[in-house]
C-alpha cells in the first residue's frame, strides 16, 4: 500500500515540476530562452533540453525501455554537455515537444512498473537500483533545474512563481 502511495506521490510531484519548467519559457522571445545568464552558459531552453535527455535515459534504458527516438547515449563522450544548450537548428517548439514526448514515455514506464522494479544505471557507482531510486533522483534533478529556471526567468523579466 505505501509503495503505490509513494510512487504516485513522487510521480505527481514530477508531473507538476515538468509543467513549471515549461511555463518558464512562456511569453519570452526566442533570444531570451537561449540567452546564457550565468558563467556556465546555462539558459532556459538548455535546461529543458537537458532534462529531456536525462529523463529519457532514466525511465528508458535504465529499465530496458529505451525512448524510441534517437538520443545521445550516456557513454557518448563527444556529446557530453551538448544537451545543456540548444543548437541554432533546434526550435523551442521542437525541444518542448520532445520533452513532452519523453514525459509520455516516462509516465508509461512509471505506470507499468512496481516501485521496487529493478533497473540498472551504469554511470552510477551503485548501478543496481529500483524504480523508487530513479523516481527520487529524477524528481530531485527536475526540482533543482526548475530552481535554476526560476533564477534565469527572474533575471530576464522579473517573472516569478509557478505559473499555474
Amino acid at each position: 500500500m505505501i509503495d503505490e502511495f509513494a510512487k504516485e506521490y513522487l510521480h505527481g510531484d514530477l508531473r507538476e515540476l515538468r509543467e513549471v519548467l515549461v511555463w518558464k519559457l512562456d511569453g519570452l522571445a526566442e533570444a531570451d530562452v537561449r540567452r546564457p545568464l550565468v558563467a556556465s552558459g546555462t539558459n532556459l531552453l538548455g535546461l529543458v533540453k537537458h532534462l529531456t535527455l536525462s529523463e529519457s535515459r532514466y525511465f528508458g534504458e535504465v529499465f530496458g525501455r529505451p525512448f524510441p527516438e534517437p538520443m545521445p547515449r550516456w557513454d557518448d563522450l563527444a556529446a557530453r554537455g551538448l544537451d545543456m544548450r540548444a543548437a541554432e537548428s533546434e526550435s523551442r517548439e521542437e525541444i518542448v515537444a520532445r520533452y513532452r514526448r519523453v514525459w509520455v514515455h516516462s509516465d508509461a514506464t512509471i505506470s507499468a512498473l512496481a516501485v521496487d522494479s529493478p533497473g540498472h544505471v551504469p554511470w552510477w557507482p551503485r548501478p543496481n537500483v529500483m524504480l523508487f531510486n530513479v523516481l527520487v533522483h529524477v524528481l530531485t534533478e527536475t526540482a533543482r533545474h526548475a530552481g535554476h529556471a526560476d533564477i534565469l526567468r527572474e533575471q530576464l523579466d522579473g517573472a516569478i512563481g509557478e505559473g499555474r
